[in-house]
């Protein structure tokens, strides 16, 4: 399998010949690692399916209800501060007076290596070394990326 290290630029869309809009995460291919003929080389080609790996963007220190989805306590009866609190989150009985391992509770969240598979190459720009994924990839702008070709 081979790989490419790339730098996300943007995202954007294209329009197909018969006017279908694609939403593309544009990447161009770091200076010196590939050389242009050698994107061709690798059968990267419109269609070919991609994993892309990358660093997702960091949120810093999250409650519960953005970390994990929860609902948090109800917004009326007798309610004061606790709209976006966890809950019970255990207890005594079954874990012995202590927070059982594995509770989902706030703290820092994204920032972590995250793997998309199975993305589709839209268009290919050789000669600017860009590339044209489909969809969304992890990361902020000018975060790099890893492109494994099947």
């Amino acid at each position: 399998m081979k790989r490419i290290i790339a730098q996300k630029v943007e995202m954007t869309q294209i329009f197909s010949e018969t006017g279908e809009v694609f939403p593309v995460t544009l990447v161009r291919e770091s200076q010196g690692k590939t050389l242009p003929d050698d994107l061709q080389g690798l059968a990267l080609q419109e269609g070919d399916m991609v994993t892309v790996s990358g660093t997702s963007k960091g949120k810093g220190f999250q409650g519960v209800v953005k970390r994990h989805g929860f609902t948090g306590g109800p917004r009326s009866h007798g309610q004061k501060h606790s709209e976006r609190e966890p809950g019970s989150i255990g207890g005594g009985g079954r874990a012995g007076g202590r927070v059982i391992k594995g509770m989902r509770m706030a703290g820092r969240m994204g920032g972590k290596q995250v793997t998309i598979k199975n993305l589709k190459i839209i268009k290919v720009l050789p000669e600017t070394r860009e590339i044209f994924i489909g969809g969304a990839i992890p990361g902020r702008r000018g975060s790099v990326v890893e492109i494994k070709v099947k």
